[in-house]
């Protein structure tokens, strides 16, 4: 596991039932998601959170210094664990994350978070554009329903085709129970 970091990806309260922009699927995403982190710590795996900040007070969700805006509880970083602000949809552009990985000394990282058709998408095609080995942890990751040309995809669908499309670019799916599985292994 040596060179692994764990990427926690936009885990805030809007998307949760009472925030702003509810997600399908949010509250057990974020629990699968904290069984990573504490599989993580144990590990003494390095952790790096990602946080998405709007600074217009217009912004949908996300407004910089409202309650939405933080990072839930379930998954609230611990002392020492670095968190990113981003402005943007991928979490590389803009940001010392990249920096921040390195001198943790990550070359693979495993991802959770959401929303899977924006952040998460971007910034695992990212990390694979910037030489990571990245594995998705599937089922640590939410997003909600869209709607295209008039034809309604439910989120199951959403994630499901985002899935196989990140794994067609060359990441890893997994199921958490996979991941900290291996990690909780005698090697």
């Amino acid at each position: 596991m040596a060179g692994t970091a764990l990427l926690i990806i936009d885990l805030q309260n809007d998307y949760f039932p009472e925030g702003r922009f509810p997600l399908v699927g949010i509250e057990a995403a974020t629990q699968q998601a904290a069984r990573l982190l504490n599989a993580a710590r144990a590990k003494g795996l390095p952790v790096v959170h990602v946080r998405h900040e709007e600074d217009s007070a217009e912004a949908p969700f996300f407004v910089a210094g409202t309650d939405g805006a933080r990072i839930n509880p379930v998954v609230a970083p611990a002392a020492g664990e670095p968190v990113i602000v981003k402005h943007n949809i991928n979490a590389f552009l803009g940001t010392d994350l990249d920096a921040v990985l390195k001198q943790a000394g990550a070359s693979d990282l495993i991802i959770a978070g959401a929303m899977s058709h924006m952040c998460v998408d971007a910034a695992t095609r990212a990390a694979l554009d910037l030489g990571y080995g990245v594995t998705l942890a599937h089922d640590a990751a939410a997003t909600c329903d869209l709607s295209f040309g008039g034809v309604d995809v439910p989120a199951v669908s959403v994630q499901a085709a985002l899935m196989a499309a990140l794994e067609f670019a060359g990441a890893t799916l997994r199921p958490v129970a996979e991941i900290s599985g291996d990690w909780s292994s005698p090697r």
